[in-house]
């Protein structure tokens, strides 16, 4: 369906090394700091990094009034949403399921493309997004147990993804013509005044200095996954077909449930093992270049 650049393949593994192996971090993180002020502090320290980045590229800070409105919407979807639900669901659930349900993103992107913008998938479209269905099935086989008795935590990683995937599917249309790095700027910028708020309203009598845990994780989510990681998605967002870059991180939840096995001691099944091939397949039915007709 589409062939990846080689500059955006090396996105994407970069992309999906650094966002997989953040969900046990997270985790970490808000065991030891208060959720929202913790993406609060990540997205404020790593706002400066993503402006020296627009400094040193020569692009652009400022964005026309007659998009702010439009702006506002990409923001909300793609950011306030997932970032303030994501991480209550991170606290209440394990670190790798919290990914899970996360990344449930894809499937969702799919059917609002479909619904809403009338996208036809493909044949190998719709076999990446069954495999990715699939492979969020087994993953989550020996968890339904005990996600029944934290539906909170449920719901707010569900919706959070189902709010990013329209995000993606309004972002790969905005008629916002700047650069992405100035894009990426301004809505994390929102990002980090919304997490402000929301953490002086919930959080303020939990404020204390953090310990040395929360330090090394916040700094971990300022430096890699706000201050780059981030504008690396909304690059591969813009640049690629929606399915095509929703499918294309579908890994990412697999390094999460790995890697907080390795950190966190989360016991692994057969049926990861055979999810990890379902989300190989998922990625390959939307990048795998297509057969030329023939003549």
């Amino acid at each position: 369906m589409h062939k990846l650049s080689r500059q955006q393949l090396v996105v994407l593994v970069l992309l999906t090394l650094s966002w997989g192996v953040n969900w046990p971090v997270m985790k970490l993180g808000v065991t030891h700091y208060p959720p929202l002020t913790f993406r609060a502090i990540s997205i404020g320290l790593g706002l400066p990094i993503l402006a020296a980045t627009l400094v040193l590229a020569r692009a652009p800070f400022t964005i026309p009034r007659r998009h702010w409105p439009e702006l506002l919407w990409l923001a909300a979807t793609n950011m306030f949403v997932w970032h303030a639900c994501i991480i209550l669901a991170v606290q209440t659930l394990s670190s790798g399921r919290a990914a899970i349900l996360g990344y449930t993103m894809p499937i969702f992107s799919a059917v609002i493309g479909a619904l809403l913008f009338r996208t036809a998938l493909s044949r190998r479209g719709w076999i990446g997004v069954g495999a990715a269905a699939l492979g969020v099935a087994l993953l989550l086989w020996h968890e339904l147990t005990q996600l029944a008795g934290r539906p909170l935590g449920v719901l707010l990683a569900l919706f959070s993804a189902a709010s990013w995937a329209l995000g993606t599917q309004l972002l790969r249309r905005t008629r916002i013509e700047v650069p992405t790095l100035t894009l990426s700027f301004w809505m994390i910028a929102l990002t980090a005044v919304v997490m402000g708020v929301l953490s002086i309203l919930f959080e303020r009598h939990l404020w204390a200095a953090p310990d040395a845990v929360a330090t090394w994780t916040i700094a971990f989510n300022a430096i890699v996954i706000c201050g780059l990681a981030q504008a690396a998605w909304f690059y591969l967002a813009r640049g690629l077909p929606p399915v095509a870059s929703t499918l294309s991180v579908m890994l990412i939840p697999v390094l999460g449930v790995f890697s907080g096995a390795l950190w966190l001691g989360e016991v692994l099944h057969w049926q990861d093992y055979a999810a990890v091939l379902l989300m190989v397949v998922a990625i390959a039915s939307v990048l795998w270049p297509a057969r030329p007709p023939a003549a």
